[in-house]
């Protein structure tokens, strides 16, 4: 498929019901309003087309930004690239896709700490996601637990004053490293009961920021913790 055919077979599945549900979860900008599960359907007939994925982001359309997420190796995309995506996202695509394939990527983790940094909203929040999902798809031994433990320290710290949606992610951080990295998990723990209940605008929806420990709790309660995920996406 060629990025003409795949935007307007994209346009035909938006529906102005889901534009309405995008933007009220703070999506900004042009988008049709395709649904999640749509967006796969295309994803399994473009995969592997690193081009078109490319070019899909480079529209500018939510949509196919999300797509171009779910169809790129970020393992074949070079720091320039990565840099790129992460300055041209916006909500969702800031904390799914450019996490997402960053995560993929042999500069994710050095990226995520770049990104985290920065006085932007959305790139501070693409940081701390970016490095949630490494930890989430990253075998222990292959991770800086050191750095990790520092960073659990960090979001104590600095949760509070942190901007909205970097709050968000920064409790999803937590849970992710409570979750994933096993000889952290009594160090996550012990973060997410420091930082409480984390205040978040989540704007018009009835969405809630989940409860770090109550969250970690339970995965542990499911003999889940030290599971390693295929991939970040989803």
């Amino acid at each position: 498929m060629t990025v003409k055919e795949v935007m307007a077979e994209l346009k035909k599945l938006g529906s102005e019901q889901t534009r309405k549900t995008y933007a009220n979860h703070g999506a900004k900008g042009d988008m049709f309003g395709v649904k999640v599960g749509d967006l796969k359907v295309i994803a399994k007939k473009i995969k592997g087309d690193q081009a078109l994925a490319l070019e899909l982001y480079a529209t500018g359309n939510l949509d196919a930004m999300y797509l171009a997420g779910l169809v790129a190796d970020g393992a074949k995309m070079s720091k320039a690239e990565l840099n790129a995506w992460v300055k041209a996202a916006s909500c969702g695509t800031s904390e799914y896709t450019v996490p997402w394939v960053a995560s993929e990527s042999p500069f994710g983790r050095e990226l995520a700490l770049k990104w985290m940094d920065s006085p932007k909203e959305s790139i501070a929040a693409s940081g701390w996601n970016a490095y949630a999902s490494v930890v989430a798809v990253k075998p222990d031994a292959e991770l800086d637990l050191k750095e990790i433990e520092a960073l659990l320290d960090r979001v104590v710290k600095e949760i509070s004053t942190a901007p909205n949606r970097a709050r968000y992610c920064m409790n999803g951080f937590v849970i992710a490293v409570g979750a994933s990295v096993k000889p952290l998990h009594a160090k996550a723990k012990a973060a997410a009961k420091k930082i409480g209940t984390v205040e978040v605008d989540m704007g018009k929806t009835a969405c809630e920021v989940p409860n770090a420990l109550e969250r970690i709790a339970k995965i542990e309660s499911m003999g889940r913790v030290g599971t390693k995920r295929k991939t970040a996406k989803c």
